[in-house]
C-alpha cells in the first residue's frame, strides 16, 4: 500500500511556514506538520505527534546557514504548537525518511509563537522560542554527524519578559566577538529588544531599539558584513503592523585612537545623523544606527527575510550576504527591496501579489535556498509561489503549488466514473482533485492537483453527494443552513477535465455542445452562484464608469476558463465555480448528511436534530426535485446514510445509537416511490458514526464511538418481510470508529470477499478482509458465514492526525500495473478526509 496524494491547506498563523536548506517546505496543517516539495508541487508526508494546532516551524539548518552544515547526513525540523510543546524531527537526506527525535523537555505554559535558530558549527545549533506566556527559552542542540544518532539538548537560559509577550525572534553570531550570540526579539511593546550572551550561558538585556509605532511582527539578522576583509557589522531588518520596515546597522566600534581619522573617511549617510544606542559584548563595542526606513506596503507587514547567501566564485567557498530583502504584507503583495547602486538608497524593485477579488493578504514570505523563488502563504490557507525565469532581467512568474482545505474536511465523494474526487469542508469551499498527466504523457507519470473549486460559500459545508446529470457531473451539497443546493458542471470544467484525466472525459462532444453554461459568478453574500451563459458572455456590453466599480453590491465577473495545466490559486478561487441550478427546501435545521442511490435518481437528506420530527429523512427525485418521501425512525441526528447496491434498501445510522433499514420500491410512475421501515435496532452502546453496505449482498457494517464495528445481514429480503440479524463483531479498536467503506473484491455466487476500510477518531486507518460464504439448506438461503481478518494497519505517517470523517473507494477504477518481476498487480484506490484539513488518496494492491 502506498500514498498517492495529500491535499491540505496551511494554518492561518504567522511563522507557520519554513523553507529549509534541504529544499523542502514545512508548514502546519491543523495538528500535523506537512512537508511539501516545491519542485513537484506535491505534499510528501505529514508528521504526527502534536496534540494541538501547529503554530510555527523552523528548519535547522535554514537557508541562511546551509553552508555551515554541508557534511550533515540529516536535516532537522523544529515545530511548536498551541499547547507550548516543541518537537524535533529528523529527515535523512539519503532516503527521505522521517523520524521523531525528541520532545523539548520543558514546554511553554501557553502556545509557541515563534522559533528561530542558527548553526554555530557543523554539529551545534542554538535556537530560541517565544510564547504567549511571556517567556523566551534558549537552547543548544548538538546534532549527530550520522543519521539516526542521538541529539543532545541543553537549555542555556529562560527569559521571563512580563505581560507584553514577544512574537518575533532572530539569532546571530556577533562579528569580531567570537562565541557571543545576539538575540533580537520584538512583540507587543513596539520595541526591538537585543539580548547578548556567550554560547555557554546567561543572556543579558543589552539595549532596545525604538521607532516602530505598532506590534513588531518579524525580525531577521543578515550574515556578518565585511569591510577590509574583516567581518565588522551586522544588519537587522524589522517589520511591523505600522506598515513600515526598518533596517538597523550594528557596526563594530573602532578603537578611540583612530576614531577621528576613520570618521573623516566615512561618507556622510543617514546613519551619521540617526545614531542609536551602543551595545557592549565582552571587550567589544557596537554602534547601532537606523540604516533605512522602507515605506511601500499599505497594510501590516507580517514578514521580512534576507535573501540566502551566495557563494562567490572569486573567493572559492567564501560566503557573502545578498543585499536583498523580501517582505510580505496583508495588502496581498510581496516586495523585494534592494539598495540602488549609485545612491545606496533601498528601493522596492519587485512586487508580486494576488490581485483577485477574494484574496485577503499574506501571513509570510520566504526565499528558496538559491534565491530564485519566493513563496507566500495567505489568509485562505493557500500558497503562492513565484520563480524568476528571466536571464538578463527579473521575470517572476507564478508556479504550481499544493493546495487544500484550511479547516476540517467533512465529506468526500468520487465522480461516478472515478475521474476526480470531490471534497467539502468547514472552510466553506467545495474542491475537486484529479490526477493530471505530466509533461511526458506516460500513463504512470501523473500527479494529483486541485483542478476546480465549484463552490465558495458563506456557510460551513457538512456533506455532499454526486448525482446523475449530463456526463454525471452534478452534485448536491449541504451546509450549516436549512437548504440543500444542486450544482451542475459548466462547459469550462468539462473541457478542463479532458486535459486532466488519463482518457478523454466520458462526456460526448454532442452533450458538450448542448451545454450553454460556461461557468458561474459569485453572489454578493457568497451564497447563490449565478450561471454565465455562452451567448450572454459573447454579447456582453462593455461596463462603464460606476458599473465597473468593485463594491459589495457589484462583484467583478468571473472569467471561466478551460485549463490546459493545473490552475493556480487565483484562478481556482474565482474562475472555476459551478452554477447552482436548484435549492431544496424543507429541513428545519442545518444539513448534516446526504446520499444518492446508484442510479443517480434519488437523493436522501437529513439535518441536525434533537427530536423525532426534525430527524426525519427526506427523499428527493433527481430532475423534478420534488420531495417524494419523509421517513421517520430516529430521534436524534442521522449521521450517515447509504443505499444498498441494488437500491432496494436505504440504511441510516444515528446519534440515538440505532440503525434503520428502509425498503425502497419503485411502483411504476416516474415520481412514485414507496418506502417502509423494514428494521430498526439499537446496535451500539454509543453514537453510531458510520455505515456501509456490502457491494455484493444485503450485508452491512456499522461503526460506533463504542470502538466496535459490527456486521449485519438483511434476511428474507426477497419475501417482503425483512429483518436484520447480527453476523459478526470485529475485535475492539483502540479508538472510536468514525468512518467505514466496504469494497467488493470478487463475487462468484457462493462467496464474496471484500475489503472494509475503517477510519478512527485517532486519525488511523485499518483495512480488514471480510470473507463471506452463502449457505443454502434445501430451497432456503440461510445466514451467510462471515469471517474478518486484519489486512493492513496503515503507518501513522500515512494517516490523518485527527478524526477521520469519511473513507471512500474509487468507483470503476482498478488498474493492472507491471511489477519489477514482469508480473502484474491489480491496484485500487481509497480516499479519506479528516479534521486535520487533509484529503488523502491511497493505492492498494489486491
Amino acid at each position: 500500500m502506498e500514498k498517492v496524494f495529500i491535499g491540505a491547506g496551511c494554518n492561518r498563523i504567522v511563522n507557520n511556514v519554513s523553507w529549509g536548506a534541504s529544499g523542502l517546505v514545512a508548514f502546519g496543517a491543523r495538528n500535523a506538520v506537512a512537508i511539501f516539495c516545491p519542485n513537484t508541487s506535491q505534499i510528501l508526508t505529514t508528521l504526527p505527534g502534536h496534540k494541538a494546532v501547529v503554530n510555527c516551524t523552523q528548519w535547522l539548518p535554514g537557508t541562511k546557514n546551509a553552508f555551515k552544515a554541508q557534511q550533515l547526513e540529516s536535516h532537522f525540523l523544529l515545530s511548536g504548537d498551541a499547547d507550548g510543546v516543541i518537537i524535533v524531527w529528523e529527515l535523512t537526506l539519503k532516503d527521505g525518511k522521517w523520524r521523531h527525535v525528541l520532545q523539548v523537555p520543558e514546554a511553554h505554559k501557553k502556545g509557541v509563537t515563534c522559533i528561530s535558530g542558527i548553526m554555530v558549527s557543523q554539529t551545534v545549533a542554538i535556537f530560541a522560542s517565544t510564547s504567549s506566556d511571556g517567556s523566551v527559552y534558549v537552547w543548544e542542540m548538538v546534532l549527530p554527524l550520522s543519521a539516526g544518532g542521538d541529539c543532545k539538548l541543553l537549555r542555556l537560559d529562560s527569559l521571563i519578559l512580563g505581560s507584553k509577550s514577544m512574537v518575533a525572534l532572530s539569532l546571530a553570531e556577533l562579528p569580531g566577538a567570537s562565541g557571543h550570540i545576539l538575540i533580537a526579539m520584538g512583540g507587543l511593546d513596539n520595541k526591538v529588544h537585543l539580548y547578548c550572551g556567550e554560547r555557554t550561558g546567561k543572556f543579558v538585556h543589552a539595549c532596545e531599539l525604538k521607532g516602530h509605532t505598532d506590534w513588531i511582527r518579524c525580525l531577521d539578522f543578515s550574515l556578518p558584513m565585511c569591510s577590509n576583509d574583516e567581518k565588522d557589522s551586522l544588519l537587522l531588518v524589522s517589520s511591523s503592523q505600522d506598515r513600515s520596515i526598518r533596517l538597523w546597522k550594528l557596526a563594530l566600534h573602532s578603537s578611540p585612537a583612530n576614531s577621528d581619522t576613520s570618521q573623516k573617511k566615512t561618507e556622510i549617510s543617514l546613519a551619521s545623523y540617526i545614531e542609536g544606542p551602543v551595545l557592549m559584548a565582552g571587550s567589544k563595542t557596537y554602534q547601532i544606527s537606523l540604516e533605512s526606513l522602507l515605506i511601500g506596503h499599505e497594510d501590516w507587514v507580517y514578514s521580512v527575510e534576507w535573501r540566502p547567501p551566495s557563494s562567490s566564485s572569486s573567493e572559492g567557498n567564501g560566503i557573502y550576504q545578498s543585499q536583498s530583502i523580501l517582505s510580505a504584507s496583508m495588502d496581498k503583495t510581496m516586495m523585494i527591496w534592494q539598495p540602488e547602486k549609485t545612491t545606496g538608497i533601498w528601493m522596492n524593485v519587485v512586487t508580486v501579489g494576488e490581485l483577485s477579488h477574494c484574496a485577503l493578504g499574506f501571513y509570510g514570505g520566504h526565499w528558496s535556498p538559491c534565491g530564485d523563488s519566493i513563496l507566500a502563504h495567505g489568509y485562505g490557507g493557500s500558497f503562492h509561489l513565484w520563480k524568476n525565469v528571466g536571464v538578463d532581467f527579473d521575470n517572476w512568474q507564478p508556479q504550481k503549488v499544493p493546495s487544500g482545505h484550511f479547516a476540517a474536511v467533512t465529506d468526500v465523494a468520487w465522480a461516478r466514473s472515478g475521474e476526480y474526487l470531490l471534497s467539502v469542508s468547514h472552510d466553506q469551499t467545495t474542491r475537486i482533485f484529479a490526477p493530471w498527466k505530466n509533461e511526458s504523457g506516460l500513463r504512470d507519470c501523473y500527479s494529483w492537483h486541485e483542478i476546480a473549486r465549484p463552490q465558495v460559500h458563506g456557510h460551513d459545508i457538512n456533506c455532499v453527494t454526486i448525482i446523475q446529470g449530463k456526463g454525471n457531473h452534478r452534485f448536491v451539497g449541504g451546509a450549516d443552513e436549512k437548504v440543500a443546493r444542486v450544482f451542475e458542471a459548466p462547459l469550462s470544467f468539462l473541457k478542463t477535465l479532458n486535459h486532466a484525466a488519463f482518457q478523454k472525459s466520458n462526456v460526448p462532444d454532442d452533450v458538450q455542445e448542448g451545454i450553454q453554461i460556461l461557468g458561474a459568478n459569485m453572489s454578493a453574500l457568497g451564497l447563490s452562484q449565478k450561471p454565465i451563459y455562452l451567448q450572454a458572455r459573447s454579447e456582453a456590453p462593455e461596463k462603464s464608469g460606476n458599473d465597473a466599480m468593485d463594491t459589495i453590491e457589484t462583484i467583478p465577473d468571473a472569467v471561466p476558463t478551460a485549463f490546459t495545466e493545473p490552475p493556480i490559486e487565483e484562478q481556482l478561487s474565482w474562475h472555476t465555480l459551478w452554477p447552482e441550478s436548484h435549492k431544496l427546501y424543507g429541513h428545519g435545521n442545518e444539513l448534516f448528511s446526504l446520499c444518492c442511490d446508484h442510479e443517480g435518481k434519488l437523493v436522501a437528506s437529513t439535518c441536525k436534530a434533537q427530536s423525532a420530527t426534525v430527524a426525519e429523512i427526506w427523499l428527493w427525485q433527481v430532475g423534478s426535485w420534488k420531495a417524494i418521501g419523509r421517513l421517520n425512525s430516529h430521534s436524534l441526528t442521522v449521521t450517515q446514510m447509504e443505499f444498498s447496491h441494488d437500491d432496494s434498501f436505504l440504511l441510516s445510522v444515528s446519534r440515538d445509537r440505532q440503525f434503520s433499514v428502509f425498503s425502497i420500491k419503485r411502483t411504476g410512475g416516474v415520481d412514485e416511490v414507496s418506502c417502509e421501515l423494514a428494521a430498526r435496532e439499537e446496535a451500539h452502546k454509543r453514537i453510531i458514526w458510520a455505515c456501509s453496505w456490502n457491494p455484493f449482498g444485503h450485508e452491512f457494517a456499522t461503526g460506533s464511538r463504542d470502538k466496535t464495528v459490527k456486521i449485519w445481514a438483511v434476511v428474507n429480503a426477497e419475501k417482503g418481510s425483512s429483518s436484520v440479524k447480527p453476523l459478526l463483531t470485529l475485535p475492539q479498536f483502540k479508538s472510536s470508529v468514525t468512518a467505514l467503506s466496504w469494497f467488493g473484491c470478487n463475487n462468484d455466487g457462493s462467496s464474496n470477499d471484500g475489503l472494509l476500510a475503517v477510519g478512527m477518531e485517532s486519525g488511523l486507518i485499518e483495512l480488514w478482509v471480510l470473507s463471506g460464504k452463502r449457505r443454502i439448506s434445501g430451497h432456503d438461503l440461510l445466514l451467510p458465514e462471515f469471517s474478518a481478518s486484519l489486512a493492513v494497519r496503515l503507518d501513522p505517517f500515512m494517516c490523518h492526525v485527527s478524526t477521520v470523517h469519511r473513507v471512500a473507494w474509487r468507483n470503476n477504477h482498478s488498474e493492472k500495473k507491471k511489477t519489477e518481476d514482469n508480473s502484474y498487480k491489480t491496484t485500487i484506490q481509497l480516499a479519506s478526509c479528516g479534521a486535520d484539513h487533509c484529503v488523502r488518496v491511497y493505492e492498494i494492491n489486491v
